[in-house]
This record gives C-alpha cells, sequence and structure tokens, in this order.
C-alpha cells in the first residue's frame, strides 16, 4: 500500500469513528430529554375499574395477622413430581 492509500484509510475510520460518537452524544442527549418531560395519564391508559378512583384516594389495605394456630412445626412444602 502507498502512503496515500493509507491516508485515505485513517480519514475515513477517523471521520467514522467521529460519527459515531456524534450520533451517541446525541441519541443520549434527546434519551434524557425525554425523561425529563413529565408524562402524560390519560383516562384511556387506567384500568377501567381504576376510572372512577380520584388521586390520594385511600384504596383497601390488607394487614395480615400473625397465625395464631401454629404448632411450631414450621411451613410445609408440597413437593410434586
Amino acid at each position: 500500500m502507498n502512503d496515500f492509500l493509507i491516508f485515505v484509510y485513517l480519514c475515513f475510520f477517523v471521520a467514522l469513528f467521529g460519527a459515531t460518537f456524534a450520533f451517541m452524544f446525541k441519541m443520549m442527549t434527546s434519551t434524557f430529554e425525554e425523561m425529563d418531560k413529565p408524562t402524560k395519564t390519560r383516562k384511556s391508559d387506567l384500568h377501567p375499574e381504576m376510572q372512577d378512583v380520584k388521586s390520594g384516594e385511600q384504596l383497601l389495605v390488607f394487614n395480615p395477622s400473625t397465625d395464631e394456630d401454629d404448632d411450631g412445626e414450621g411451613d410445609v412444602f408440597i413437593v410434586r413430581k
């Protein structure tokens, strides 16, 4: 190879390298800008049963109590083969 072809190869390599990083930088910038925007919640996005629930309204809460008939044997696991 002569020196001219090596120079052309290096020019294309540097251009491709620069374009790759410019593309990655632009895509990450647009991704971060998209993540900073607030999301819009539409009524159609909600589950049909949750459309009548207002924001901040308290829903049903389940607090399980300790098992009072614990016989000290621990958990019983079922193994199906």
